[in-house]
């Protein structure tokens, strides 16, 4: 097995698409992780039971429904979420400043998810500091992520079994003498919450990857493999694990999720939290660098190879992690991830309701390659866009709703109305350079 590009600009032939459980696998370790399982726990902390479940089952229904759709789109067209936005509203640059902040907010939570990674570790083995384990953990994720999808499948067979066992294991330790029928009537832990906060906590904590899906789903061989694959992945990842948590943390009466698990399984349950937290920072840097290339691209016309992309954006997430210098950004992180719900709403509004630039698609993807055109900037997208981003932040500060929710929801229907009124227009169309490189891969791969 070689390094590869991934197709990072250019749509993933049929040859070197999988079949849906391969994709259905990575999927689920992405959300069946230990940040729903921290998510569940803050539910039972804040809420009762049935509280808990109305607010899961809410959250749960929007991520899935954001998920098929923007997925949907990513796995007839074969591409990965920046460079399909050039065609479905954002354009050339656009989608260039859409594929920079998602990368530098992607790789920020690689460093800091790899900070968490380190201290497990360390826990492990305190002889060896954390920033030297940190070193270690961030370059040994970086040569994964190198090999692209087709080794991170290999992670998740080893990473997402395992922490689902120890979730079991402490279900079955914690709950060997209680009666578990009174964890049904239980109420709120600490501090109460609204059912809309928790369905906003529960759609807010993977919205950003719901969003991102077409990286991942452009694997994916059919459109209804996606649907499966996500209505699976979201309902036992999200839905289940969110209301293990909550169980959970009436039964040990604890917010600490973290503290919960290796207090239940010792030594066990620090190795899968750092197999968990592996599993989801290789989408992290892999997403990230995906992103980054397309920016590459766009801006400069050279088409840089992803895995040169990947080494150099892996070392310098490693590095500011081992110094500690990311966790003091994590309030501009998060300020970052309120920009990406809107962008699910524009895609979907363009390439489902408006169209401008659909026809383009479907008569290039009938021969394997990208359209003759792209748009080069879009105006009324990027004021949208702003609009929508800032209406999710302040409606999410003033708790009103689901402020993820509102910023999706408000960018789809005022693009679709700009869309009705004719303001949906490039500045002008540019020729696309064609990406041989995925050409090339195509040659090699063999799907599964």
């Amino acid at each position: 097995m070689t390094p590869q590009d991934d197709y990072a600009l250019s749509r993933v032939p049929e040859k070197a698409r999988y079949g849906w459980g391969w994709v259905a696998l990575q999927q689920f370790g992405q959300i069946s992780d230990l940040i729903t399982f921290s998510t569940g726990v803050i539910l039972g902390t804040g809420l009762s039971f049935w509280g808990a479940f109305w607010a899961l089952t809410l959250g749960s229904v929007v991520l899935e429904l954001v998920a098929v759709f923007v997925g949907i789109a990513g796995c007839r067209e074969g591409l990965s979420t920046s460079v399909l936005t050039r065609w479905t509203g954002f354009g050339r640059y656009g989608s260039a400043l859409l594929g920079l902040i998602i990368s530098v907010s992607l790789i920020g939570w690689f460093g800091i998810q790899n900070g968490v990674f380190a201290l497990g570790m360390n826990s492990l083995a305190p002889w060896l500091d954390v920033w030297v384990w940190s070193l270690i953990t961030g370059l040994v994720i970086t040569v994964l992520v190198l090999y692209g999808f087709r080794a991170m499948r290999w992670i998740a067979i080893v990473a997402v079994p395992a922490f689902q066992i120890v979730i079991a294991y402490s279900m079955i330790t914690e709950f060997t003498g209680v009666d578990v029928g009174s964890l049904f009537s239980s109420g709120p832990l600490g501090e109460t919450m609204t059912i809309a906060a928790g369905a906003t906590l529960v759609a807010g904590s993977y919205m950003a990857g719901a969003t991102i899906m077409p990286d991942m789903n452009r694997f994916n061989r059919k459109p209804s493999d996606v649907v499966k694959q996500s209505v699976l992945s979201i309902t036992l990842g999200q839905y289940v694990m969110g209301l293990i948590g909550v169980l959970l943390a009436y039964a040990v009466k604890g917010e600490d999720a973290v503290a919960i698990l290796t207090t239940t399984v010792g030594v066990v349950g620090v190795i899968t939290l750092v197999a968990a937290v592996v599993k989801i920072n290789d989408w992290n840097l892999y997403s990230s660098s995906l992103g980054i290339t397309n920016a590459i691209d766009t801006l400069t016309g050279i088409k840089v190879n992803r895995v040169w992309v990947t080494l150099v954006i892996g070392i310098a997430g490693t590095i500011l992690s081992a110094v500690g210098i990311l966790d003091r950004f994590v309030d501009f992180l998060m300020i970052l991830g309120v920009t990406l719900p809107p962008i699910a709403g524009i895609v979907v509004a363009e390439y489902y309701l408006v169209k401008r630039w659909r026809p383009a698609l479907d008569e290039s993807r009938q021969r394997g390659v990208l359209p003759a055109t792209e748009p080069t900037l879009v105006p009324v997208t990027l004021v949208i866009w702003a609009v929508s981003a800032w209406f999710g932040w302040w409606s999410e500060r003033e708790a009103l709703g689901i402020g993820s929710l509102n910023s999706l929801l408000l960018a789809g229907l005022l693009y679709l109305i700009a869309g009705k009124v004719g303001l949906v227009k490039a500045i002008s169309e540019v020729p696309v350079a064609e990406d041989k490189t995925g050409k090339e891969e195509a040659c090699e791969s063999v799907s599964t």
